[in-house]
């Protein structure tokens, strides 16, 4: 057992939990690193919405600029496509195969949506596709046209009820899986999101990852960037974060147990975490912060396991039930203060903050100077930056 920074035996407070999590993510001191390194620092960026990945770069990395990010895709350091939760997220291409791994084993890679049982020769099609796809970047309508070309040569292959269903939603479930990453069409990296597909590192030779890690070894790999990138953590939280059930992710932190540390949160919760993570004093400053849409930091826990980073009082105004968004938001002291949005026009980028209750006059002149770093990091083509704020 070892001792938390609160002087309480292996207990630690909300706020002790909240200082290691801004560390670890590079929100409480820049990381100073260079940008494969500090992606798999802060773990697995969400990318379904693209702007949101430079806004998360930028508020983590020191001197980021999105030019970065467009060079290392480029050059396939990083890579995104649809991993955890079946959502799109942006990792880098040594870390991809573990997380496809995990994804595969709970059956999000599984294309069918019947219970019929498919022919062995879809396995065919598939190492097909990912061959296919190595060439160069293809749209989802070739690929399309590639299975249904491939359909009519093995008419057999695929039972009618599934192919009538694959049909009908465009062979999107084949789109989905995790052998493939995103790409431009054209190969070139920008702001526009990446809508084409291409075969993910190793993938192209067959239907997987050329020596990916699997079973307990894919799971025990991502539980410790869990803990790496969020922790202190409990099952749940792990669990939650890499669309698992609780059970099998808390025996893989029982197996893993004797190499980490263990703590307890003020509710009794046991967490996890790995000896050589840094666990700051609760009390270390934090300045403002402005966290992206769909920040991973939101989403690194269970649901109602969320206070370290954002109060319950708040959780309403972040997350847009209706349409399952989750709001650009920042942080006063370590923990969400309100909501953010960004308009360009006519080369002028604003950025508008609206505070959840009054701010300090000397937190809205610490905020208003976050964001308008952010926004001269993350909008270098506009000319000109200012940040409004509500009230």
């Amino acid at each position: 057992m070892v001792p938390s920074m609160t002087g309480e035996a292996d207990r630690l407070t909300v706020q002790a939990l909240g200082r290691a999590l801004l560390r670890r993510q590079g929100l409480l001191e820049p990381l100073d690193a260079p940008l494969v390194e500090a992606v798999e620092t802060v773990g697995a960026i969400q990318a379904q919405h693209w702007p949101a990945v430079s806004v998360a770069l930028g508020s983590r990395i020191a001197g980021f600029a999105p030019e970065d990010l467009y060079e290392a895709l480029e050059r396939g350091d990083l890579v995104t496509g649809t991993l955890l939760r079946t959502t799109l997220h942006l990792v880098s291409a040594r870390e991809h195969p573990a997380y496809a791994a995990v994804v595969a084993a709970i059956g999000g890679d599984d294309w069918r949506r019947t219970d019929a049982e498919p022919s062995p020769e879809v396995d065919a099609l598939r190492a097909e596709l990912l061959s296919y796809a190595r060439e160069r970047p293809r749209s989802g309508q070739e690929i399309a046209e590639f299975i249904e070309k491939w359909v009519a040569g093995h008419p057999d292959a695929i039972d009618p009820a599934e192919l009538e269903h694959q049909r009908k939603y465009r062979w999107r479930p084949f789109l989905r899986w995790t052998a493939f990453v995103r790409a431009p069409a054209d190969g070139r990296w920008g702001t526009k999101a990446p809508a084409a597909l291409r075969a993910a590192p190793g993938a192209a030779e067959r239907a997987g990852f050329a020596g990916e890690p699997a079973g307990d070894e894919a799971l025990d790999v991502v539980v410790r960037r869990h803990l790496r990138a969020f922790g202190p953590a409990a099952p749940e939280d792990v669990a939650g974060w890499i669309g698992w059930r609780t059970p099998p992710v808390r025996a893989a932190l029982e197996r893993l147990e004797p190499e980490l540390v263990r703590f307890e949160g003020e509710d009794g919760r046991p967490l996890y975490d790995l000896p050589e993570a840094p666990r700051p004093h609760p009390e270390t400053p934090a300045a403002p912060r402005l966290l992206a849409a769909f920040d991973s930091v939101l989403l690194a826990y269970a649901a109602k396991r969320r206070a370290r980073i954002l109060p319950d009082a708040y959780r309403d105004a972040v997350y847009e039930r209706a349409n399952l968004r989750i709001r650009p938001s920042f942080l006063i002291d370590g923990r969400v203060a309100g909501t953010w949005s960004v308009e360009v026009r006519r080369r002028e980028a604003t950025v508008t903050l609206h505070p959840l209750a009054r701010l300090a006059k000397k937190e809205r002149a610490g905020l208003v100077e976050e964001a308008e770093r952010l926004a001269r990091a993350v909008q270098p083509e506009a000319k000109a930056h200012r940040v409004v704020v509500e009230r």
